[in-house]
């Protein structure tokens, strides 16, 4: 399971440290104020879902996938997983960071075990890590440590580590972020491939359009701060996805550039 339920969720950060006496209008230019991020965002995931949130940089974003793992609560609001309200961070939600997380010191089959440390049946153990590296593309590099292994190998490595727990929601921020352009090409193919194969519900925050268009079963696009929802896009295109030959998906393709204030052909 791991369908998503958000009712009218604001939330706005204080600052309440070194406040001046004049306080300025404008609260994003004064220490003392509000600064409203996310307003009345309502909306519905479906268990297994892959959906992409698309929007400009600091509207808010990773605060909203932040307060649905249960890491903050929202000013106003509610959040439901599976028609339960979330009360603070559960081992069934995992994030995977824009940034390499895996243990520098510790070979690749060690890093997924990570996940796994409390099972005491290591038979199954073992079979859940071989199964998960399969699914990543890296059996045969068990014994590899990370830097013997290229960017994009790593962001598998870490993939691998998050699947292994069986995890509800999965969380992904940016996971792309310092990967080349062949490389994220490449990578979009092997989340829409494990997406098919777990079947779980993925939130991926992404800049990128094409990434989203490409990828999601669902893109929600976000106005700036205060992020406010634009387009809940429901997306039933098979894959592969090709603008040049379907018409309907570079509509939206153009219709999603448009929204978001920025030329599709330059």
């Amino acid at each position: 399971m791991g369908r998503i339920e958000i009712k009218e969720m604001c939330k706005e950060f204080v600052e309440r440290r070194g406040a001046p006496r004049v306080i300025n209008s404008d609260p994003d230019l004064h220490k003392g104020g509000h600064l409203l991020v996310l307003d009345r965002i309502s909306l519905n995931f479906d268990d297994g879902e892959l959906v992409c949130l698309l929007g400009p940089s600091g509207c808010g974003k990773t605060t909203l996938v932040r307060i649905i793992a249960g890491f903050e609560t929202p000013s106003a609001g509610s959040v439901l997983i599976d028609e339960k309200p979330v009360a603070g961070p559960s081992s069934d939600n995992i994030f995977v960071f824009q940034h390499n997380g895996l243990l520098p010191w510790m070979t690749v089959w060690e890093n997924v075990r990570l996940g796994l440390r409390h099972m005491r049946d290591r038979k199954e153990m073992a079979t859940r890590i071989r199964e998960y590296l399969d699914v990543v593309n890296l059996t045969g590099f068990e014994a590899h440590y990370p830097h013997h292994l290229s960017g994009g190998m790593q962001r598998r490595a870490e993939l691998a580590r998050a699947l292994v727990v069986n995890p509800e929601v999965l969380f992904m921020d940016e996971p792309f972020a310092g990967l080349d352009f062949l490389t994220r090409l490449k990578m979009r193919e092997e989340i829409i491939n494990m997406h098919e194969f777990i079947h779980k519900t993925i939130l991926f925050i992404t800049h990128d359009i094409e990434e989203a268009l490409e990828m999601a079963d669902r893109v929600v696009v976000f106005s700036d701060r205060p992020a406010q929802v634009r387009m809940n896009l429901k997306l039933d295109f098979p894959h592969p996805r090709d603008f040049t030959k379907d018409t309907a998906l570079e509509d939206i393709r153009r219709s999603v550039y448009t929204e978001l204030g920025v030329h599709y052909a330059l």
